[in-house]
């Protein structure tokens, strides 16, 4: 009986300990660290239009429903896609009959849209990312549809190719040739403009 007493103060203690290390001190130390860095970094990098509205975040890829912007990735997030409650991939096979039509609607699609031969589509524009929220394109999609976005919004290639540039990085990999776009933050400078 003595010995089930001291397991049942040591595994109480164990609570105890545990719970205040990893449900008080460690949340708090993540959330001072997080107040170190740059408020936009630490709220989620939060995209504010003129008036001061948050109108998303630049780390969340939002679809489009009008012209004159920049298409994001395909999403499977959700029921209707681009949904951040429900991120996730499809997880379809590529190798499915109806995978492989889906593909080739979507690239068929793209193609008409962007008046482009349909092998000039890049791959990133037909498939949804792992978490299907992915903010960035390929530089090749972007190319793609500037000429589309130039002529909707009435602006000179040129003006449209630097706001491409102004929203390039290099992939987490950190490779040059590896450069993507932040379709998010295009779309919020070309709505800014």
């Amino acid at each position: 009986m003595k010995a089930y007493f001291r397991m049942l103060g040591t595994a109480a203690g164990l609570l105890v300990a545990f719970t205040v290390v990893l449900g008080l001190l460690y949340p708090a130390a993540v959330f001072g660290v997080g107040r170190l860095m740059p408020h936009h970094q630490a709220d989620g990098q939060p995209i504010v239009d003129a008036r001061g509205v948050v109108r998303g975040s630049a780390l969340i890829a939002q679809p489009v429903t009008e012209p004159g912007f920049f298409f994001p990735r395909p999403s499977a997030a959700g029921e209707h896609g681009y949904d951040p409650m429900s991120s996730s991939a499809s997880h379809r096979s590529t190798a499915g009959k109806d995978y492989q039509a889906e593909f080739a609607a979507r690239r068929a699609e793209i193609a008409q849209r962007e008046q482009v031969p349909a092998a000039a589509v890049p791959v990133d524009a037909v498939t949804a990312s792992g978490s299907g929220l992915d903010p960035h394109i390929s530089v090749a999609y972007a190319q793609i549809q500037k000429a589309r976005v130039a002529r909707e919004r009435g602006m000179s290639e040129e003006e449209v190719q630097r706001l491409i540039d102004e929203n390039m990085s290099t992939s987490f990999t950190g490779a040059q040739q590896s450069k993507v776009v932040n379709v998010v933050t295009l779309n919020a400078a070309l709505a800014g403009s």
